[in-house]
């Protein structure tokens, strides 16, 4: 049978749901009606996407990495769809935090400059990649390791590490920190985004504790109040100012990579000329 966009939904539903009368409620439909669209995916793909087997109902792996696609596709429906594209189809950039660092506001500048045809929209989005697999962006800055499938990159720099800590901090004395110097402070860990895990110290050597977060702001929360230290990159200080926060070199971490991501395939036409632009800026080093 014909797969259509009601598939999608009603399976994005589910996901979203974890319960088949929710879902079906959502979705203004009869609970055997939805559980027949479901199937009909399943059937089609060849493969379980949900596991029945309790009353929560959880996405199987199979699930979980068609969650993305679906997501994907119907992102990128709305877009064709939205009438405000026939005049101008933006070029969405998605970025989890700090964006390109001090250069993110000449970027800006020098696209409307040169394109003003296209408007390039900023989009910050907490999600591992800013919103990427999900179809909300259609290009990405991401720092760190980019593991996701599907994805191209292209490196544009690399950045120091630095370290976050409350004004107060007896580490706020020292012109520049270590990683041995912070094994006995708990370590803010943005779980979602951050760049930072506790493979960053050697094994016998790590915090004492450990406070997650999912995103940027209860990140520094955290920090500001006193309850952790944190370990960012030279992008932060000017972007994320605030006279209870001290921000102090990492002497001993290696750099984070900076990169453009974009979803294979089909995607704006825009890109390269945005990839371009990036690293002419970049080397010019200011606007």
């Amino acid at each position: 049978m014909t797969i259509e966009l009601r598939h999608l939904r009603a399976f994005l539903a589910i996901a979203e749901e974890g319960n088949v009368t929710r879902a079906a409620t959502r979705l203004h439909l009869g609970q055997p009606a939805l559980s027949r669209t479901l199937r009909q995916l399943e059937d089609h793909l060849g493969a379980r996407l949900v596991d029945r087997s309790t009353h929560h109902l959880e996405l199987t792996a199979e699930g979980h990495a068609f969650r993305d696609k679906a997501l994907a596709a119907l992102a990128a429906v709305e877009t064709a769809l939205d009438p405000r594209g026939l005049r101008s189809w933006p070029l969405r950039l998605g970025h989890t935090w700090a964006a390109l660092g001090d250069h993110t506001v000449p970027l800006l500048r020098r696209w409307d400059q040169t394109r003003p045809g296209i408007p390039l929209e900023l989009l910050r989005i907490d999600d591992r990649t800013a919103g990427l697999t999900q179809g909300k962006v259609d290009a990405a800055l991401l720092r760190g390791a980019v593991t996701t499938a599907g994805l191209r990159t292209e490196p544009l720099l690399s950045e120091e590490r630095v370290v976050v800590m409350p004004a107060g901090s007896p580490l706020a004395a020292l012109p520049r920190i270590t990683l041995a110097d912070l094994a006995a402070h708990p370590i803010a860990l943005n779980t979602v985004s951050g760049t930072t895990t506790m493979d960053l110290w050697p094994p016998t050597a790590r915090p004492v504790a450990t406070i997650e977060v999912t995103n940027t702001d209860e990140w520094f929360i955290a920090i500001a109040a006193g309850r952790a230290l944190g370990v960012s990159t030279s992008a932060t200080p000017s972007n994320y100012t605030h006279p209870s926060l001290v921000y102090r070199p990492l002497a001993d971490a290696p750099t984070v990579p900076v990169v453009l991501a974009w979803r294979e395939g089909p995607g704006h036409p825009a890109i390269p000329d945005l990839l371009a632009l990036a690293r002419q800026v970049l080397a010019d080093g200011s606007d």
